[in-house]
């Protein structure tokens, strides 16, 4: 497993506890994360709002139900209450420019948390994940199942569901995995009969589950009636859930027609109980208790006056401005070793995956 860089932080200063949270002069932070149905978003706020009150700072915790126009208002109400800093999990990174013009404006810093920003000079620093080493991950372990379960077909039939073009992310995920499934395509040992290839073509907007299953069905009755499907590229274990319930639902996974590789990312725990079970092959683990640490650290250090800790300078160009990075590295899981990365490590219990 590869090891996952952790840093201590510096203890902000406790707040009067007496003080109203519009008045307090330092040490409110406004967390603004996209929407709580999916596990990870929960478990990355938790773990914010845990680790920043640990440091002495209270907290703002906002989710924006998948819905634009509400997380600009959630924004634009933790301005108008004066939070000193801003951490953003957007929806859609290119529609907050007005909103952190305005933070902007209040001298409030802003750090985008784990999806980019783009169009505004108005983010300070990027806390996330490798997200063009995810793809690689998600490619490799594609192309490692395949190997094993079927080891004797050529050419692999595979098919591919990218994130949602709104999320910048996206773009990373499919470039990586591409730079490894790409060249098998090239050599012909992976064909892709839908035709389907690019973000435009294969993306899912707002990582619907229900998107994916439908266009998996579609798929599965345009080009698989006479044919079986080997693998599917799947950004994540939401899309994954779809996809595999698209494939069970006509046959694959029983009597001698085997389950599609199909690969994920987040470690959610159906995710994890679809690869104890056999039905997902792999997915991509990024632990948030370290994005959390890492965002904790920054936020101690612009407030103290001091330059956050970073690791990259160069990747995230949000259309104005390189934005300061600092990159977590994603961790590959599949059933051979969730146990050491996930219970072992103290993120799930045992009792969670059974």
């Amino acid at each position: 497993m590869q090891s996952i860089k952790r840093f201590a932080f510096a203890v902000a200063s406790t707040i009067a506890l007496a003080a109203p949270a519009a008045a307090l002069a330092e040490g409110m932070v406004g967390i603004s994360m996209p929407e709580k149905t999916t596990a990870r978003w929960i478990a990355d706020g938790d773990n914010m709002v845990k680790q920043f009150q640990d440091a002495g700072y209270q907290t703002d915790l906002q989710y924006a139900d998948d819905d634009i126009p509400n997380q600009l208002s959630q924004i634009e109400n933790m301005i108008t209450k004066g939070v000193n800093v801003l951490v953003i999990a957007a929806i859609d990174g290119t529609t907050l420019s007005n909103a952190l013009a305005n933070a902007k404006g209040a001298d409030i810093k802003v750090i985008a948390y784990d999806r980019l920003i783009r169009d505004t000079p108005d983010v300070d620093y990027y806390a996330t994940f490798d997200n063009y080493k995810v793809g690689v991950e998600q490619g490799t372990s594609l192309v490692n199942g395949l190997k094993e379960r079927f080891p004797d077909v050529k050419p692999w039939n595979v098919e591919l569901f990218g994130g949602s073009p709104d999320d910048n992310n996206a773009y990373f995920f499919y470039d990586g995995a591409m730079s490894v499934i790409q060249p098998l395509i090239d050599d012909g040992s992976i064909v892709i009969p839908s035709g389907q290839v690019g973000i435009d073509k294969v993306g899912t907007l707002r990582w619907d589950a229900a998107t994916a299953q439908s266009r998996m069905d579609n798929i599965l009755s345009a080009n698989y009636t006479d044919k079986q499907v080997h693998g599917v590229l799947s950004a994540n274990d939401g899309l994954a859930r779809g996809i595999i319930s698209s494939v069970k639902g006509v046959g694959y996974g029983s009597g001698d027609q085997k389950m599609p590789i199909i690969t994920g990312q987040d470690a959610e725990i159906p995710g994890i109980k679809a690869i104890i079970a056999g039905d997902q092959y792999s997915t991509v683990f990024k632990d948030t208790r370290e994005l959390a640490k890492v965002t904790v650290g920054m936020v101690n250090a612009m407030l103290e006056g001091k330059e956050p800790e970073v690791n990259d300078t160069k990747t995230y160009d949000n259309g104005v401005k390189v934005v300061p990075s600092y990159l977590l590295q994603p961790v590959p899981v599949t059933k051979d070793n969730y146990q050491q990365v996930l219970i072992d490590s103290g993120y799930y219990t045992k009792e969670q995956l059974q």
